[in-house]
C-alpha cells in the first residue's frame, strides 16, 4: 500500500467517524413539580428576597468564631480528602480512556548478529515489521516479498558467514478507525464519571459546612442547657435546706423535705448527663473539623444573637433543585449511560484497525539512514463478529438496563432535594411561632414559679404546688433553647437543602 492510499485511508476514517449510537440524550422531567410548596404553613416568600442560593456560606454565617471552624474544616476533613482524590482519580482515568483516541506511537531500533543466512533474513524482515509488532515476516528471499527487511537480504551474498543488520522503526499498531463511535461514547462516559466526581466533590462540601455548623450550634446548646441546670440547682439546693430546716423544727412535714430533695437530685443528674453530651459535642466537631478546635473558636452559649443570615429564598421553582450538586451528579452519570448503550451498539458493527510503520534497515551502522534504506509497512484489519455466544447482546441489555436505573436515580434526587427543601420551608413558616409561644410559656413560667413560692411562704398554697410551679419554669427553659436550636439549625438546612455554600 502506497503512502497516497494510506492517507486515504486515514481522511476515509475520519469523514465517517461522526457515526454515533448512542441514543439521544434528553433529560427527564415531571418528576417533581413545577413550583415550591406555598401556602398552609409554607411561608411566603418576598418578591425582592435574596437568592439564598447565591449567598457564598463566609456571609451567610454571621459568627466568626464558626466561621473560622468551617474553614479549617474545609482544609482539614478528610472525607473532604477522599472526595479530592475520587476527582483526581475519575480525572486520571479519562485521560487513559480518551488516550485511546489518537494512535500510540512508538520507536524501535534493533540489531542483529548471526552467521546464519537465512536466520538474519527473517529477524531484519520482522524488525521492519513494525515498531509494535507490525505485520511485516521476513520469509522472502528477494524483493519485497518480506517487506523491507527482505530487500536488505537480498543484497548479502551467499558467502557471508557473519552478517549485521541494523534497523529503526516508528510506527503504531492496531490503531482502531472509530467508524461507528464505540471509542468516543467510551470518551464520553469517561469525562461524564468524571464531571460527576466534581460534583459529588462540590455536594460533600455543602454537606461539611451544614454538619460542622449544626454541630457547632448544638454544642452551644448543649453548653446553654448546662448553665441553666446548675443554675437551676441552685434554686433547687436552696428549697431543700429551708424544707429540711423547717422539717427538723417540726414546721414542715418529711413528705414536703423528700419531694424538694427530688427537684435537687434531678437536676444534678441533669448537669451530670449534660456534662458528658458537651464532651461528645466537641469530639463530634472536632472530628468534621479533622483537628482540635481552639477553646477561643468554641461556643459558650446558644443566646439570643443572629448565628446566621435569616433570609428566605425568593420566588423560586423546583428548577433551581436541578442547580444542587447531587443531582448534577446523578446527570452526569446518566449522560454516561447513555454513551455506553452507543458503545455497546457499536460492538455489533466491524471493528477496523491499522498497523502502519516507517523506518529503515541497513547491513551496516554507517548506513542506516542513507539512500535505499528505507521502507514502509501498512496492515489494515477489518474484525466482525459472526458469533460470540449472546456477548455483544448481553452487553447491550447490560447497558440498556444501567441507563433505566440511572433515569430512576436521577428522579430519586431530583424528589429527595423537593421533599428536603418543602421540609425546610414547612418548618421555617412555623418556627416563628413556635419560638414566640416558646419563649411566652417560659417567662410565664418563671413569673409563676416566684408567685407560687412567695404564696407557699405566706402560707397560701402548698408547697407541692411550689415545687410544680419550679419543676415547669425549668423544663419550658429547657424547651426554649431546644426551640432555638431548631430555629437556628432550620435555617442552615434551607440552605444546605437550595445548594447552597459553594462561594
Amino acid at each position: 500500500m502506497t503512502r497516497s492510499k494510506i492517507v486515504i485511508a486515514l481522511a476515509l476514517g475520519t469523514a465517517l467517524a461522526g457515526c454515533n449510537l448512542a441514543p439521544k440524550y434528553e433529560r427527564p422531567n415531571g418528576a417533581v413539580p413545577v413550583a415550591l410548596p406555598e401556602g398552609g404553613v409554607y411561608p411566603r416568600a418576598a418578591s425582592d428576597a435574596p437568592d439564598v442560593t447565591a449567598i457564598g456560606w463566609r456571609d451567610f454565617f454571621l459568627d466568626a468564631r464558626l466561621r473560622q471552624v468551617i474553614d479549617t474544616a474545609l482544609a482539614n476533613n478528610r472525607d473532604l480528602r477522599v472526595a479530592a482524590a475520587n476527582v483526581l482519580q475519575a480525572r486520571a482515568q479519562y485521560r487513559v480512556q480518551r488516550s485511546a483516541i489518537v494512535p500510540t506511537t512508538g520507536l524501535n531500533g534493533s540489531a542483529t548478529y548471526t552467521n546464519n543466512l537465512f536466520g538474519a533474513i527473517g529477524a531484519a524482515g520482522g524488525g521492519a515489521g513494525g515498531a509494535t509488532g507490525g505485520a511485516g515476516t521476513g520469509a522472502g528471499t528477494g524483493g519485497n516479498a518480506g517487506g523491507g527487511g527482505a530487500a536488505a537480504g537480498g543484497a548479502v551474498g551467499s558467502s557471508s558467514s557473519n552478517i549485521q543488520f541494523y534497523s529503526a522503526n516508528v510506527g503504531f499498531s492496531a490503531f482502531e478507525l472509530d467508524l461507528f463511535g464505540r471509542i468516543r461514547n467510551l470518551n464520553r462516559a469517561a469525562l461524564e464519571q468524571y464531571f460527576a466526581s466534581e460534583e459529588a466533590q462540590r455536594s460533600a462540601r455543602i454537606s461539611l459546612i451544614a454538619e460542622v455548623a449544626s454541630a457547632w450550634l448544638q454544642l452551644a446548646a448543649d453548653q446553654e442547657q448546662l448553665r441553666l441546670s446548675r443554675e437551676t440547682l441552685k434554686t433547687f439546693e436552696e428549697t431543700v435546706r429551708l424544707t429540711q430546716a423547717q422539717f427538723r423544727i417540726g414546721v414542715a412535714s418529711e413528705l414536703e423535705a423528700r419531694q424538694a430533695e427530688t427537684n435537687y437530685q434531678a437536676a444534678r443528674n441533669d448537669i451530670a448527663a449534660l456534662g458528658t453530651q458537651v464532651a461528645r459535642d466537641q469530639n463530634a466537631l472536632n472530628l468534621l473539623v479533622g483537628a482540635t478546635v481552639p477553646a477561643d473558636q468554641l461556643p459558650t452559649a446558644l443566646g439570643n444573637a443572629a448565628i446566621t443570615r435569616d433570609a428566605l429564598p425568593g420566588d423560586m421553582t423546583s428548577a433551581v433543585l436541578l442547580r444542587r450538586p447531587d443531582v448534577l451528579q446523578a446527570e452526569h452519570q446518566l449522560i454516561a449511560q447513555n454513551a455506553n448503550i452507543g458503545a455497546a451498539r457499536a460492538a455489533f458493527f466491524p471493528r477496523i484497525s491499522l498497523t502502519a510503520t516507517i523506518g529503515t534497515i541497513s547491513t551496516a551502522l554507517g548506513g542506516l539512514f542513507g539512500g535505499g534504506t528505507f521502507n514502509y509497512n501498512a496492515a489494515p484489519s477489518v474484525q466482525l463478529p459472526l458469533f460470540d455466544g449472546g456477548r455483544n447482546a448481553g452487553n447491550l441489555d447490560y447497558a440498556k438496563a444501567s441507563q433505566q436505573a440511572a433515569v430512576a436515580t436521577y428522579e430519586k434526587s431530583i424528589q429527595t432535594a423537593f421533599r428536603e427543601v418543602a421540609d425546610a420551608l414547612a418548618q421555617r413558616g412555623t418556627i416563628g411561632e413556635q419560638l414566640s409561644a416558646q419563649g411566652a410559656r417560659a417567662n410565664a413560667a418563671q413569673i409563676a414559679a416566684r408567685l407560687s413560692e412567695a404564696r407557699y411562704r405566706a402560707g397560701v398554697d402548698s408547697f407541692l404546688t411550689s415545687l410544680d410551679a419550679q419543676r415547669t419554669a425549668y423544663s419550658a427553659q429547657q424547651q426554649l433553647v431546644t426551640t432555638r436550636l431548631t430555629q437556628a439549625n432550620n435555617l442552615v438546612e434551607l440552605y444546605r437543602a437550595l445548594g447552597g455554600g459553594l462561594q
